[in-house]
């Protein structure tokens, strides 16, 4: 059974990576891409983008719900859904809006947002039920696969389309057409993994929600995501306007995603010798001072800014590796099918992207801030942004390590 297992977590890492490419990278490209293709205002993206998150508090715990449901068809589930992904990403990106701009990215966007729920959610649940069959720590070995390949596909679809640029007048039109091509593939890669008699029957969303652990790591995964949702949100316009380094966004981005990559194994591997809490809270003090020394960078410091893209990135690569798997192995104790537990889990990582894109967003417009290689912000805005950017994320983290330190886990972890 363990080799059986270990044979097919390659398959769990490329399916990791499709799910990645459909997260974070979107909120990267997608506001910046429609603000300079169609013209779409800053505040207009931001009020989609938290509509949708008001969406997703009813809709992500049902999906975790309906992933329950279909636990013995889930894998045409999962089939529909890797469709219907693809081609809400075509849409995004690769077709001209049928209708007003702003209204053709919040349904293309609520596609695939939806399919992208629904997918993570039976995705980390199947990996509860494969990771105990697993000898050792099996929650961590598999949370290093599935996270690295995760990393991996945020480094491809953040890097892509900017890359692409240079060669090709529609970019996000190749990276949408490439994006569908992954879908079938890891579609394909996990066919007989989501096996009904691997998962056990649901507990309901109340189990998770009286467990104090359950319920303190929900909000631990809240305050340390919001940090990565900032950054993420405003990382594009940052290195446009307080560095002025257009051109290197792409570089800069892939170091940073890359970084996250090649540290998320070593950060796995500390964990299991030295603990996972521990080893958590060292990473979230290297992004404090990776965050902060962004504050003082300015027009001109993209070869500083490197070094906080390796920092912040490294940090990073322990916040999606670590973290997941703390929950998992709670959820494996408390609520072995998971589907309810992480239906809750992707809302919460969801909602800190939307919210920093809600807040931040307009802030920066009514700032007077502008985007485009011909704007020219005015100097309080770009003061503005350079706080948001670097000074909020840390405030953040200083909340979410208080609040994991005063958590008492199970011995060892």
């Amino acid at each position: 059974m363990s080799s059986t297992a270990a044979t097919r977590l390659p398959a769990y890492a490329l399916f990791a990576a499709l799910l990645a490419c459909a997260g974070l990278p979107i909120y990267i490209h997608a506001p910046k891409f429609y603000v300079d293709q169609y013209g779409v205002s800053l505040t207009a993206l931001g009020t989609v983008l938290f509509a949708l998150r008001l969406l997703d508090m009813v809709q992500d715990p049902l999906l975790g719900r309906l992933s329950e449901k279909l636990r013995d068809r889930r894998g045409v589930a999962v089939g529909i859904g890797c469709v219907v992904i693809a081609v809400a990403m075509l849409g995004l990106f690769a077709v001209p809006p049928l209708t007003p701009p702003v209204v053709w990215f919040a349904i293309m966007l609520t596609l695939v947002f939806s399919a992208y729920s629904f997918l993570t959610i039976c995705f980390y649940a199947q990996g509860v039920a494969k990771a105990d069959r697993m000898p050792g720590q099996g929650h961590l070995r598999l949370a290093r696969w599935r996270e690295t390949g995760a990393l991996l596909g945020v480094c491809v679809a953040s890097v892509v389309p900017v890359a692409l640029g240079y060669v090709f007048d529609a970019p996000f039109g190749g990276f949408s057409i490439g994006f569908s091509v992954l879908a079938l593939a890891a579609g394909l890669a996990m066919r007989g993994e989501w096996l009904s008699v691997d998962v056990p029957a649901g507990t309901g969303f109340a189990t998770v929600l009286r467990d104090r652990l359950a319920r303190r790591l929900l909000v631990i995964a809240l305050l340390n995501a919001a940090p990565v949702a900032v950054s993420s949100t405003l990382f594009l316009f940052y290195v446009e306007s307080a560095l002025e380094a257009q051109g290197f966004e792409g570089p800069l981005l892939l170091l940073f995603f890359l970084s996250a990559a090649g540290a998320a194994p070593v950060w796995g591997a500390l964990a299991e010798r030295h603990g996972t809490q521990r080893v958590l809270l060292s990473a979230m003090v290297l992004a404090i001072f990776a965050f902060g020394g962004a504050l003082f960078l300015g027009a001109g410091d993209q070869w500083w800014f490197a070094l906080v893209c390796v920092g912040s990135g490294a940090a990073m690569g322990a916040d999606l590796t670590l973290l997941p798997a703390l929950f998992a192995t709670r959820m494996a104790q408390i609520s072995p099918s998971a589907a309810e537990g992480f239906g809750l889990w992707s809302f919460v990582s969801k909602f800190t992207l939307a919210l920093s894109a809600a807040v931040l967003l307009p802030m920066l417009e009514a700032s007077g801030y502008v985007s485009g290689l011909q704007a020219r912000p005015t100097e309080g805005s770009i003061e503005l942004l350079r706080l948001l950017y670097a000074g909020v994320p840390c405030v953040l983290k200083l909340a979410a390590i208080f609040l994991l330190w005063r958590t008492k886990l199970d011995r060892g972890a």
